[in-house]
């Protein structure tokens, strides 16, 4: 959740901002002056999924007078957008939360076109906390901030090298002698190396040394939606064919078209577009006939699905800080358990505290119980604020690992993968069947944008 933050303070990263331009898929393309419907003809397309890259690339089609239908396992559309409504006047995102650099992003057009009102958290906006539930010292911070620059400079100077990769925890740990550090300092460094996991949503055994941090960098401030992201993704979806609750089993495909089988049904177009989650396509429970490539098999394969789970804790009153993070450094032992929580009581006025656990931790802690895991992030808050603070009076949580349409959250480059495995996760097969998903997209996966992008790569790919 600290991409800018931990990027933008240690200068790590190999490529700069690619240019996003002002895409919008509810831009009208008109054709040509006579209207025909782009530089194609007519074309019956479906779409697998009513997230952003499908609603995406939907739009884009409908809107270039193609005859599309949008395929949905869920009763809802979004996929990995999702705005809970259960509570009165506090409507909470359970999956994406933020526009990541609002400058030259096409979600922040869309936004404009929505009329969604947006609120600025602020990355520097932070009160962390030591293990004790003490505010971390002057001293303490400033050694915190060295031993994320340490942290930084070896994963710069590992990839300097081009030599055989290794974890990001393996590089990290090597370059500074891990074994000779004391348990404050490898506590303070587990912290910045767990603000890794946060943004990747990989563990740091499992993430890539070599090819860490090549995505594109974000620009501009990072902002929520008080209402919700849904408000992009009904922006999308107006007017378009969405069937919901159809469960894709098969998608076969030959020289005449394609024919997508359902729980429901069969049904048939020119052309598909796949937008099925990483782990969906890891899971293995659509199946493709003819048979997708060599190469794309093993970029499904090979890249990593992680998992960022949420907990949202409402309480009678506000009792926290008032900065717009909070942050948690941990006993060793406790690696990555309850070390970021944001302040929801900024943006919607509401007494909700929100706690993240990503990676390892975050998939552990699905399979407890609502109570154990409310009554584990209650002894960190515990912890910070004293054993008098009031319970919960609710809670919202996650499981996106366990949730059979996503089997994760987003996508990390793993030990094994490389960035060029996301481009043969995007190539089209036959002309026929063409792919989209945040994991598909090189430069900004695990983004909202990035995912949007895919959409309209794919839909351009079917329409030009």
């Amino acid at each position: 959740m600290h991409r800018r933050r931990f990027l933008t303070t240690m200068g790590l990263g190999l490529t700069g901002m690619a240019a996003l331009g002002s895409l919008s898929a509810c831009d009208n393309g008109d054709g040509d002056e006579n209207g025909s419907p782009g530089s194609s003809e007519r074309q019956r397309v479906i779409v697998v999924g009513a997230g952003i890259s499908g609603l995406g690339a939907a739009r884009y089609l409908a809107d270039k007078g193609h005859d599309v239908s949008v395929l949905e396992a869920r009763d809802r559309i979004g996929g990995r957008i999702w705005t809970s409504q259960q509570w009165t006047g506090a409507p909470l995102d359970l999956g994406a939360s933020w526009i990541h650099g609002i400058d030259k992003n096409p979600i922040t057009a869309l936004a404009a076109k929505a009329n969604a009102k947006t609120v600025v958290t602020d990355l520097e906006s932070i009160t962390d906390y030591s293990a004790d539930g003490t505010k971390l010292s002057g001293a303490q911070t400033q050694a915190l901030e060295r031993w994320r620059k340490k942290g930084a400079d070896a994963l710069a100077s590992f990839q300097g090298e081009e030599g055989k990769d290794a974890s990001v925890r393996g590089v990290v740990e090597d370059a500074v002698d891990w074994s000779s550090l004391s348990d404050e300092d490898r506590a303070l460094l587990n912290y910045s190396m767990n603000d890794y996991e946060h943004e990747y949503s990989g563990s740091v055994e499992q993430m890539s040394g070599l090819h860490f941090d090549e995505d594109n960098k974000v620009k501009g401030k990072d902002v929520l939606f008080p209402q919700g992201y849904h408000q992009i993704t009904d922006l999308l979806a107006a007017e378009l064919s969405v069937r919901t609750g159809q469960v894709v089993k098969r998608i076969d495909w030959n020289s005449g078209g394609v024919t997508v089988t359902t729980d429901k049904g069969a049904f048939q177009a020119d052309r598909v577009v796949v937008t099925l989650p990483l782990g969906v396509l890891q899971g293995g429970a659509v199946k493709f006939g003819p048979g997708l490539p060599g190469k794309k098999l093993t970029a499904i394969g090979r890249l990593g699905m992680g998992v960022l789970n949420k907990c949202y804790l409402r309480f009678p009153i506000a009792f926290w800080a008032d900065t717009d993070w909070l942050g948690y450094v941990p006993r060793v032992d406790r690696y990555g358990q309850w070390t970021q929580w944001i302040n929801i009581t900024r943006p919607t006025g509401q007494p909700v505290l929100l706690g993240f656990n990503a990676a390892d931790f975050g998939r552990t802690i699905e399979g407890w119980s609502d109570t154990q895991i409310v009554d584990s992030a209650m002894a960190t808050l515990r912890t910070m604020y004293g054993s008098g603070i009031p319970a919960p009076l609710d809670h919202q949580i996650t499981r996106w690992a366990s949730d059979p349409y996503a089997l994760g959250s987003y996508s990390f480059t793993k030990l094994g993968s490389t960035p060029a495995m996301r481009d043969q996760l995007a190539a089209a097969v036959d002309g026929r069947v063409h792919f989209a998903g945040e994991a598909t997209h090189r430069g900004d996966p695990a983004t909202v944008h990035g995912a949007y992008l895919s959409g309209i790569r794919a839909a351009k790919e079917i329409a030009g």
